[in-house]
């Protein structure tokens, strides 16, 4: 009969394990070794949100609620969006869904058809390309790097084609920081008006920015029927592992990916969903300014040790420079982790094999720790005769 594993679905023959778990892993199994490579907030849960949960099993929420999420979420969810963000949302425009990621997935699987294209500006998190490979799709990847990573509009323009279904975005983005300019949004708003194509927005990081006049992509009112808004409590509020976040689209369209999100999980958790509506009511200032002395304290050491990095005015990412030392990414910090017991993540996972990714939501011992460590493993590289 052979082997039952080579008679999968042909994709998952392609798909990628994530280059962050398994630094991640490799740094765990490594004694004393610092790590700063998961997207995870250090902080707690805040008490209030916590205590929701307790309240939602006293109150027996336990039991089947609407595929879509309970209808006082999805209310919340609404106001919330349409009073921070300026959008015009209703209940009938959201589905709850388990964390970003199924957000992100619902809306590939619910537009792609094989052959369709998805153009990612990079450097990008994995999962785009991913989920675009598995939904049979083709991921079209826009450089970004030697643009401060903003879009340009003749290069977007010059990758779109008749197969063309979507773009991206990602904004602030992981793994660089950066928030997208007014001119890198209209490129995006222009040519999809233009071609009719659906655009993805993943704003998970859109509550976590350091200066005034972020602007999101799905801010455009115009474009609102070719939109996918993908959200998550995991960033701003510190929970990760609820798996909560939300997409919020066209009701019409909303009708037919619903399907998807009812057979693929039926509904997220009941009780969390009390917990969540409490949530949005949480202002995360207090976290945001942690991340700003710790950006601060990143970008001012990357400076003393010499490596050249774009300013991230959002998320908790910094994305430097390795290119003059002449390593592939992935040697770099297979090198970093064996000789100074420091993890980072690779930058080829994110499309850009000349950067790595360091993440400053860890306590602030740990990064002036990891710091250190790098500045020595970057001497060790200059005293080879490298950079």
């Amino acid at each position: 009969m052979g082997n039952m594993k080579d008679k999968l679905n042909q994709v998952m023959y392609k798909a990628q394990h994530s280059a962050i778990r398994e630094f991640s892993n490799l740094a765990k199994k490594t004694p004393g070794c610092v790590a700063l490579t998961l997207g995870e907030p250090d902080f707690e849960t805040p008490q209030m949100v916590k205590d929701e949960v307790f309240e939602a099993f006293l109150h027996h929420e336990t039991h089947y609620i609407p595929n879509n999420g309970s209808p006082e979420l999805r209310e919340k969810i609404a106001a919330f969006e349409n009073e921070k963000h300026g959008h015009s949302y209703t209940a009938d425009n959201i589905i709850v869904t388990a964390g970003a990621e199924e957000g992100v997935f619902l809306s590939l699987f619910g537009i792609l058809n094989p052959g369709d294209e998805v153009i990612v500006p990079v450097p990008a998190f994995m999962i785009y390309e991913e989920i675009t490979k598995m939904c049979r799709g083709k991921f079209v990847p826009l450089d970004t790097s030697d643009n401060a990573f903003q879009i340009d509009k003749n290069k977007l323009a010059s990758l779109i084609t008749n197969r063309t279904k979507a773009i991206v975005l990602n904004s602030p983005n992981n793994p660089t920081g950066c928030v997208l300019n007014k001119a890198s949004l209209d490129a995006v708003h222009d040519l999809a008006k233009e071609h009719g194509l659906f655009v993805i927005a993943d704003d998970v990081y859109q509550q976590l920015v350091y200066k005034p006049g972020c602007h999101s992509i799905a801010e455009y009112e115009d474009l609102k029927d070719q939109f996918f808004l993908v959200q998550s409590f995991s960033k701003p509020y510190a929970m990760t592992g609820w798996r909560m976040g939300y997409v919020c689209m066209d009701s019409e369209i909303r009708e037919r990916v619903e399907l998807i999100h009812q057979f693929m999980i039926t509904s997220t958790p009941a009780p969390f969903q009390r917990a969540a509506v409490k949530a949005l009511d949480f202002n995360p200032e207090p976290f945001l300014e942690i991340y700003k002395k710790r950006r601060a304290f990143m970008l001012r050491r990357l400076k003393e040790i010499g490596l050249s990095v774009t300013e991230p005015d959002g998320a908790f990412y910094v994305f430097p420079s390795i290119k003059k030392f002449g390593l592939s990414s992935s040697e770099f910090c297979s090198r970093m982790i064996q000789e100074v017991r420091l993890a980072a993540t690779p930058g080829f996972a994110f499309g850009s094999d000349d950067h790595i990714r360091l993440t400053y939501c860890y306590s602030d011992g740990e990064l002036h720790e990891g710091m250190d460590r790098l500045e020595k493993f970057v001497r060790i590289l200059e005293s080879e005769g490298r950079g």
